[in-house]
């Protein structure tokens, strides 16, 4: 049998199927190719340096948060042999302030009876 021939009685053709390319120009072709390869080495150098940005970013990130974490395991020993700390204190009378500060205004605005204060 003839390696030619397929299966069917079709006969192979031999060499490149569909149209011919047309002859381009090998510079022009190989400059496109070396601007390309600039174009990508200059995208991956972007992507690089934003990735870069943001790990330096998340790292502070995670600094930041360690640091009150120890924050407030300092707290909680001092708390726990009988020491409030004096941030504790402060943010405490802070709240209290604001309390009474808003208390104070919502009873001090004569003419308008609160929305909060039963007055029957």
């Amino acid at each position: 049998m003839d390696d030619s021939k397929v299966g069917g009685g079709k006969v192979k053709k031999p060499g490149k199927r569909g149209r011919k390319p047309a002859k381009i120009d090998l510079k022009a072709k190989l400059e496109r190719s070396r601007q390309s390869a600039r174009e990508c080495r200059a995208r991956k150098k972007l992507r690089y340096q934003y990735l870069e940005e943001l790990v330096s970013s998340r790292e502070r990130a995670i600094c930041a948060l360690r640091e009150e974490l120890e924050m407030y395991k300092q707290w909680c020993m001092a708390m726990d042999q009988g020491k409030i700390p004096s941030e504790i204190k402060a943010l405490l009378t802070g709240e209290e302030q604001n309390k009474s500060q808003q208390n104070s205004t919502r009873h001090s605005k004569p003419g308008k009876p609160d929305a909060n204060s039963n007055s029957w």
